[in-house]
């Protein structure tokens, strides 16, 4: 029988759990996470035993005094909203019609200040990331070089960026890359403002675009131009002096460039959830930081069929206690929704119910360990139904509301998980897994399928 690796964790201080799922060989499967785990690569990741320290924060945010301010210290939820209208490519699936579908879900559902009054804000004024910002990050020759591509695409409509994969340019694509970097960092400031009044901050949420976690150090890629999240980790320890960010990507693609923007840094710990094998392939389980850094990052490369209970498991034996033992000044959310099972461009199985999970569950877990200071960011999401439908879930998790997901979803049915079994050892560092999941059934993955029996309900 064949089986394949879905994650591992240490206790700290006790045993490995690994979770199991169908298509790697068994013989081989055991003797690779053997090896993986004897590593001092992922021993560090599992037993170290440094000790964290919350940084001092000095915030450099004027104090809230103002009524707008004070309107913003008291909400629950503050949001931002760069729909990038300029940048799109029709029959594409990262368009200009995203946001503007979260935006009106958000109000047919009365989840917006006109309904919901202090509970909810938006943040009307917010400022443009500036080339300093994005050069924390990405090197000027390539922020340079996409400003001065802007004629070239005001004469062409459209251009490809070379070696960037299926990413776009228009003429205004890096005015407004700079917009929504701005409109996320706008939410950094406003939600650590309002920290230092409150111990119950808003969650802030950039409805933004473009997306920008694959966009690498010297380029964009995969739909994403700037790398909004990153930008704004290094952001929140320049300008606030939160020193410890903790980043969370729950998109369905591997979060690569916020990965290697981080790769050797102790200080910012990015951990992905991903489906195993999608694009744009990277995000190995072995692959947890470089230098100083190893052990400050953790790739779960989840089987494609995974859902709500896979998700459930993943964040409560994994995520939690990594952001505990991490102890971070401000939790940061590549938030994306491609992982719904009527996404076309990947094969979970995550329902509205999940994103409800999901965003109840970092809040609480920025509650527990940094103030409430947390930040989600738009990744991706491409079935503008459950991504508008999502997004509007986690608000309402946000505010504290009970889900709406079963009202909301319309799908008629989910295929069952890959089956897994927790597997414990207690062996101190010699590591060997006890068991493997017992599965029987195989589990079909093709989408257009899986519509089309769909459609037929």
């Amino acid at each position: 029988m064949e089986h394949q690796a879905m994650l591992h964790r240490s206790i700290f201080g006790g045993g490995v759990q690994i979770l199991l799922g169908p298509h790697v060989g068994m013989h081989e499967h055991h003797h690779s996470l053997i090896s993986i785990m004897r590593s001092r690569f992922f021993l560090k990741h599992l037993i170290s035993q440094r000790k964290c320290f919350k940084s001092s924060i000095s915030c450099t945010s004027e104090k809230l005094n103002g009524p707008h301010e004070r309107k913003e210290s008291t909400a629950k939820v503050i949001y931002s909203v760069a729909p990038a209208m300029g940048h799109n490519k029709e029959a594409h699936p990262e368009c200009s019609s995203r946001v503007p579908a979260i935006v009106n879900a958000l109000e047919k559902l009365e989840l917006t200040p006109k309904f919901r009054g202090s509970e909810i804000v938006q943040l009307q004024n917010f400022r443009t990331a500036t080339a300093e910002d994005i050069a924390s990050v990405h090197t000027k020759s390539y922020i340079f070089g996409l400003e001065k591509a802007m004629e070239q695409a005001s004469e062409q409509g459209i251009i490809h960026i070379d070696g960037s994969g299926p990413t776009y340019a228009t003429s205004t694509t890096f005015n407004e890359s700079l917009i929504a970097a701005g409109a996320g960092l706008s939410l950094v400031d406003s939600v650590v403002a309002a920290s230092q009044i409150s111990e119950n901050p808003p969650v802030g949420f950039a409805l933004i675009r473009p997306p920008g976690h694959h966009a690498v150090p010297k380029g964009p890629m995969g739909f994403c131009v700037f790398g909004n999240v990153a930008i704004a980790a290094r952001y929140a320890q320049r300008v606030h002096g939160l020193k410890r960010v903790f980043i969370i990507d729950f998109d369905v693609h591997h979060g690569n460039g916020t990965n290697d923007a981080f790769y050797d840094d102790p200080d910012i710990f990015f951990l992905s959830t991903h489906q195993d094998g999608s694009y744009p392939g990277t995000g190995k389980i072995d692959n947890i930081g470089h230098g100083n850094g190893e052990g400050a990052t953790l790739n779960l490369p989840l089987a494609g069929g995974s859902g709500d209970i896979a998700m459930q498991t993943v964040f409560h034996q994994v995520i939690v206690p990594s952001a505990q033992r991490f102890n971070p000044d401000i939790i940061l959310v590549s938030a994306g929704y491609d992982g719904h099972v009527l996404d076309p461009l990947a094969n979970f199985q995550f329902t509205t119910g999940t994103y409800y999970m999901l965003a109840s569950s970092i809040k609480q877990l920025a509650k527990e360990l940094c103030g409430g200071r947390c930040v989600f960011f738009l990744e991706g999401g491409y079935n503008l139904k459950s991504l508008s439908n999502s997004v509007a879930e986690s608000f309402r998790a946000f505010i504290g509301e009970k889900s709406m997901a079963t009202q909301l979803d319309e799908f008629g049915f989910l295929y069952d998980e890959p089956s897994f079994k927790l597997v414990t050892g207690l062996r101190g560092t010699d590591w060997e897994a006890l068991h493997v999941a017992d599965r029987t059934k195989k589990l079909t993955l093709d989408k257009e399928a899986d519509m089309a029996a769909m459609s037929s309900h």
